[in-house]
C-alpha cells in the first residue's frame, strides 16, 4: 500500500503467470516508498473495484492505472513504474529516446506472448506478492 497521504498507483498483472508473479515482487521489493499496489487480475471484485479494466485483452499486457483515471498497458506501464523507482528512474529516459520505445513495445509483446514459458525461470515461492524479501530471494536480472 502507498504512503500515508498519497494515492497509489495500481499495477494489475496476471497473477496465474509466474513470470508475472516474479516481476510484480521485484517491483513490490524496489518500490521503497510503497507508490504501488499491486494486484493479480484474478482477484474477484477487481472490476468493481476498477470498471475501466472490464474491457481490453489482458494478454497484452499489464495495467498501471494512474490516479487520474489514465491506464498505462505493456512497456508504457513499465516505463512509467520505472521511472517512479529508485536506480531505475536514472535510466527510464531511455525509453524516450526516438526509437527506443518502439523496440521496448516490440521486446514486450514479445514478452507477454511467451511469459508462460518464460514463468520456468521463477520458482512459485519466489514469486509470492507480498512476501518479505530475504536473503535467498532471487536477484534481478
Amino acid at each position: 500500500m502507498a504512503d500515508a497521504g498519497l494515492t497509489p498507483l495500481i499495477v494489475v498483472f496476471d497473477g496465474d503467470c509466474a513470470f508475472c508473479r516474479g516481476q510484480a515482487a521485484r517491483i513490490e521489493r524496489w518500490d521503497t516508498r510503497r507508490r504501488f499496489e499491486l494486484i493479480p487480475r484474478q482477484r474477484p471484485g477487481l472490476t468493481d473495484r476498477f470498471p475501466q479494466l472490464a474491457e481490453g485483452d489482458f494478454n497484452t499486457g499489464m495495467r498501471l492505472l494512474m490516479p487520474d483515471g489514465r491506464i498505462h498497458v505493456g512497456a508504457d506501464a513499465a516505463f512509467e513504474i520505472g521511472r517512479r523507482l529508485p536506480y531505475w528512474r536514472r535510466i527510464a529516459w531511455l525509453y524516450r529516446v526516438p526509437g527506443l520505445h518502439l523496440a521496448a513495445r516490440a521486446a514486450y509483446a514479445w514478452i507477454a506472448a511467451h511469459r508462460q514459458s518464460l514463468g520456468r525461470t521463477c520458482r512459485d515461492d519466489a514469486c509470492r506478492v507480498g512476501k518479505k524479501a530475504g536473503a535467498n530471494d532471487p536477484q534481478p536480472h
